[in-house]
């Protein structure tokens, strides 16, 4: 039978109603991320959740100011979901690979603030790491698919690579705040070289991401603004460590310095050995 013809019509990415469907996941996601976040009254997410994720609730986490990265991340979606619906981008290739695994991200970051609210500091680890899998897979499809024009490469290339970023970052905050919630502590003295570490890792997850997609800056932008965010958390919180903070701010320079190497190399390698290693698809 023809998926036209199926009872409840045919919902696949290519389907007329597909580019709708999509924008109405990200709007209802978008509605129910700022409700559970508190602005509109009730618990803000830094106080939900014993105050786990707060700025000064351990010293892998941001500083206040970090979070205002969100405003920039949701007019991304909420743009990407309005183009998407236009004539010309309906059919592309690669908005037919993306919508599935936009939506997706849309309502698991609405999930999140949501187990958050409800004190669900474990779930809320399991939905951050899926999310980030989804992250990274949508990545992929924006390298690996060719795009209409330069206008949707810089729409989906800038929405989700920040939104990539951002949430590496979110994650080592969001476990951070899981052990410290169960009362994990380190021996005296080996915090700051624990704390390191991570930032350390954070780092080469950085420098891979650069490795790996050209130097992209989008996703080192936005992995260096909440590395740099821990570095000004530990200088003026409740939570300060100077060594903390150096360490920080070096993983966010070492994102950053790593990304513009990659992209002057990206620059300087012919377009037809670029477009062979990624499988043709257009920057």
């Amino acid at each position: 039978m023809d998926k036209a013809n199926r009872p409840g019509g045919d919902l696949s990415p290519s389907s007329p109603i597909a580019p709708w469907l999509h924008a109405a996941a990200v709007a209802v996601a978008i509605v129910g991320a700022f409700l559970g976040s508190g602005a509109l009254g009730g618990t803000p997410i830094q106080d939900a959740a014993g105050g786990w994720l707060s700025a000064d609730g351990t010293v892998l986490a941001p500083g206040a100011g970090a979070f205002s990265i969100w405003s920039v991340i949701y007019a991304g979606l909420v743009l990407h979901a309005v183009i998407q619906l236009l004539p010309a981008w309906r059919g592309s290739t690669l908005q037919r690979r993306l919508r599935p695994w936009a939506a997706a991200s849309a309502l698991l970051n609405a999930a999140w603030i949501w187990v958050v609210q409800w004190s669900q500091l474990l779930l809320s680890v399991v939905v951050i790491a899926v999310l980030l899998a989804v992250l990274a897979r949508t990545f992929i499809l924006i390298l690996r698919t060719p795009t209409t024009g330069r206008t949707e490469r810089l729409v989906v290339g800038i929405t989700f690579g920040l939104y990539l970023g951002w949430v590496s970052v979110a994650t080592v905050a969001n476990m951070s705040a899981l052990l410290a919630s169960r009362g994990a502590r380190a021996p005296e003295g080996t915090t700051t070289v624990l704390a390191a570490a991570v930032l350390g890792v954070a780092a080469a997850i950085g420098i891979t991401l650069a490795a790996k997609t050209g130097g992209r800056l989008a996703p080192a932008a936005a992995l260096a603004w909440g590395l740099a965010w821990i570095a000004m958390g530990r200088l003026d919180g409740g939570l300060q460590s100077v060594p903390i903070a150096w360490a920080a701010g070096a993983a966010a320079a070492l994102v950053v310095l790593a990304a513009l190497v990659f992209r002057l190399r990206e620059a300087r390698t012919p377009r037809h050995q670029v477009a062979g290693r990624r499988g043709g698809a257009a920057r």
